[in-house]
């Protein structure tokens, strides 16, 4: 592999068009539909160009700069032309075929010390079950701690979980969280020295007419002066005074503790001099009580905070929560999940009235009811933006759903299984070794065309590493403390993709006939779809699902 080389990016691609063209701002757009796709890959808009060159036409030596675009990174160009849409660019879809399919070089770990993270969930403190407010900002931290470690930053979760029903229900959610906690009592007594200290705090004595205050309260903290003699933004007008106690100093030496671990030097954890942020995720009824934590720890040590809140959950009166449902026991939501097993149980030709009733002893079979069920949830949580109202119902059916995802990622594995035992039985010729030389790309030109395979690369091969890069970017807010993240964008591109994916496999017999003259196109397609496998399988592990290998 040349030391040079770097797998074509959709950003440096559009990068490359928009400074061909010479002006500022983006005046290319990458076409999705598969109706456009046919004749074009990008187009730079007739009225965008006109506002861009002043009414004149764009001069014929751009025309050719963008024609003969190359180098690390950018995806090769066939022809560029004026049509009456504006400029539209064809890639050399054949060549961009090799060039992301073929063998590529691991990519390099970026230079430096790794950037930590501490993701903090204060649902996680209340004992017992979760709520479904409280699942909700949960999730999002799990599917957000998966997407910062692919993006190799260094992820610490806040609170361990000491409650065992807690650390029960979030096993059967697959998610995965530390169970002891690293805060000491050294760290609490430093606490409370800082407090005796402290210019916001009044010492609550007996015998000081305040007889109302609970025995566990330390002493009070005047946070709204804090607040307005530190001029800090965003903060709720209604914060005044919080009554410190033991229990809510422990939570910040535990917080305290993860900090100090994103940012010493340890080999084991991170490089010195590494950087460490502190993500509060919380849904936004809790917010209040976790700005006035965030005061509190501020007055206390003073550092950078931000606030990633969920929107509402809305769960319909009288359901009956999942804990009492002997099947499935997974207790952290309020949701009725009798549609999905009934739904599931029809597609197995299983007699089942009840979702309480035994419908198999087969291990398999709880395994893929118990992922689905898990998937339910988590698509129905996340493929809304963080800071939207999700419903109370939870998709069984529909292309919306994470059954659909994980029955389309089931069909990939079925199909691979297909092919393998027809080579078995001499059936199917095997696929080349080295695909990368392999000579049945020329192959391509017929299909990619009309057939949706440029659609499968172009539209979802082509973007997923940028996907997944911006779904784990944490912005700083411009101004306050609250940011907002495009987590929502995983679900929604295997949504998109399962459906376009289930559209191209309905229509194309892609093992096709065992005739030899036929085998270069099928062995293009299955290098096609195995990275598409591949790329199914990746995503659901940021969400922590297994790929099913049948339904």
């Amino acid at each position: 592999m040349d030391a040079g080389w770097q797998r074509p990016g959709l950003s440096v691609t559009l990068g490359a068009l928009h400074a061909a063209l010479g002006r500022a701002g983006p005046l290319w757009v990458k076409e999705s539909s598969a109706r456009n796709l046919r004749h074009r890959d990008f187009l730079a808009p007739r009225a965008a160009l006109g506002a861009a060159f002043g009414g004149e036409q764009v001069p014929p030596g751009v025309v050719a700069a963008v024609s003969a675009l190359c180098g690390p990174g950018v995806l090769p160009v066939s022809e560029c032309r004026h049509t009456a849409a504006g400029l539209e660019v064809q890639l050399r879809r054949g060549e961009t075929f090799r060039r992301l399919l073929g063998p590529t070089a691991a990519p390099a770990a970026p230079p430096g010390p790794r950037p930590a993270v501490v993701l903090h969930c204060a649902a996680l403190r209340c004992p017992g079950p979760v709520s479904p407010r409280g699942l909700r900002p949960v999730l999002l931290a799990d599917h957000l701690a998966q997407l910062l470690r692919k993006q190799g930053v260094s992820v610490l979760l806040v609170p361990a979980i000491a409650d065992k029903q807690g650390r029960e229900v979030l096993r059967q959610l697959r998610v995965e969280w530390p169970y002891s906690s690293t805060a000491g009592s050294d760290t609490v007594s430093a606490l409370k020295q800082a407090l005796k200290q402290c210019p916001y705090a009044t010492r609550c004595e007996k015998g000081s007419g305040e007889a109302s205050l609970p025995e566990n309260v330390i002493c009070k903290v005047h946070l709204k002066s804090f607040v307005e003699q530190q001029g800090l933004q965003g903060y709720d007008p209604n914060l005044g005074v919080l009554l410190v106690t033991e229990e809510k100093l422990r939570s910040l030496a535990e917080l305290q503790q993860a900090v100090l671990q994103g940012t010493v030097s340890d080999p084991l954890v991170l490089p010195a001099g590494s950087s460490c942020t502190v993500v509060h995720v919380v849904s936004c009824e809790e917010e209040f009580q976790q700005q006035q934590m965030d005061l509190l720890w501020r007055i206390l040590d003073p550092g950078t905070h931000k606030h990633l809140v969920c929107g509402p959950v809305k769960v319909r009166a009288g359901e009956v929560p999942i804990h009492q449902l002997q099947q499935s026991p997974l207790t952290a939501v309020g949701f009725s999940f009798q549609g999905l097993w009934r739904w599931q149980a029809h597609r197995y030709h299983t007699v089942c009235s009840t979702p309480t009733c035994v419908l198999s002893a087969d291990e398999a079979w709880t395994e893929v009811i118990d992922i689905l069920t898990v998937a339910a949830i988590r698509f129905e949580m996340l493929s809304t933006a963080h800071r939207s109202q999700v419903g109370h119902s939870i998709s069984t059916k529909g292309t919306k759903s994470g059954a659909f995802v994980m029955y389309n990622c089931a069909r990939l594995a079925t199909l691979f299984d297909t092919y393998q035992r027809a080579v078995e039985q001499g059936e199917h010729s095997s696929m080349p070794l080295a695909l990368g030389d392999g000579c049945f790309w020329p192959s391509l030109t017929g299909i990619i065309l009309s057939q949706g395979e440029w659609l499968l690369l172009f539209s979802y091969l082509l973007p997923f590493p940028e996907v997944l890069q911006q779904a784990a970017q944490l912005p700083s807010p411009s101004r306050g403390f609250r940011i907002t993240a495009n987590t929502e964008a995983v679900c929604k591109f295997l949504i998109q993709l399962s459906m376009d994916f289930s559209s191209y496999y309905n229509r194309v017999h892609i093992l096709g006939e065992p005739f030899p003259h036929l085998f270069d196109q099928m062995f293009a397609r299955l290098q096609l779809l195995g990275a598409v496998r591949d790329m199914f399988h990746s995503a659901l592990a940021t969400l922590h699902l297994p790929p099913l290998s049948q339904i």
